[in-house]
């Protein structure tokens, strides 16, 4: 009796195993606002082009941005991985992002965030510009025993790694801190790269202002915007390897 096996490659096995992590992280936030668009339009037609490019592009670097179309039915749209996502894990997370974007949102302007990634797509050119307006919070529920001390500790981490960030190719940092004599404090930032030098400073420098606000006394929090990031934890979430 003949018997047959069948055979996963490795790269359909690593992204199933991304997309069981996304559904366990942070829950996924999106916005859709604009005008309705029909799937019969132009400027649907010319997003549906701009995400498969996104889709192919964005996981070479872990970011992809562009344009397609002229005058009203122009798409401008960008995509970021995490920075210490790969190659395989990135495409994963896009193309999910893509996915679920097409079936939630039928508007001239979208974002969605995952723990490992983001999208966004606009009617009106957003490139370069800071995203003013999209920002979201997620503390861990836990205080610390000391707050002040503890918030001390996470705005140094967090400006450090924002000095480093922002002159990085990848506009990316991540680091740690010891906080007394057991306790590491994990850090991680990042900007979307249509951003300049300057601009993405600013970011992070509005971002981590919102920390004392927003997360004073917590454990960990992660708050999300439209063109960067920041997220500290007192337990490692950095992908090795």
């Amino acid at each position: 009796m003949s018997s047959s096996r069948i055979f996963f490659p490795l790269y359909l096995i690593l992204s199933f195993a991304l997309l069981l992590q996304l559904a366990a992280s942070y829950q996924t936030i999106y916005q859709c606002s604009g005008t309705n668009i029909s799937a019969n339009d132009l400027y649907s037609k010319n997003l549906n082009n701009l995400l498969t490019y996104l889709d192919s592009k964005t996981p070479l670097t872990g970011f992809g941005s562009g344009s397609l179309g002229l005058n009203q039915s122009q798409a401008y749209g960008l995509a970021l991985c995490r920075g210490d996502l790969n190659t395989t894990d990135c495409k994963a997370c896009v193309d999910t992002a893509i996915k679920e974007i097409q079936t939630i949102c039928q508007f001239t302007e979208a974002i969605i965030w995952y723990d490992y990634c983001q999208l966004k797509y606009s009617d009106l050119d957003f490139l370069g510009e800071i995203d003013e307006h999209n920002w979201f919070y997620f503390d861990e529920p836990t205080n610390v025993s000391n707050p002040v001390y503890f918030n001390e500790k996470v705005l140094e981490l967090l400006v450090n790694l924002a000095n480093k960030a922002y002159v990085s190719p990848k506009m990316y940092a991540t680091g740690t801190l010891g906080i007394g004599n057991s306790t590491t404090l994990y850090g991680m930032v990042q900007c979307t790269r249509d951003l300049s030098i300057p601009e993405c400073e600013i970011c992070l420098n509005v971002a981590i202002g919102f920390i004392p606000g927003y997360f004073y006394g917590k454990e960990g929090g992660k708050e999300i915007g439209g063109s960067c990031f920041v997220r500290f934890e007192i337990f490692p979430f950095v992908i090795s390897g």
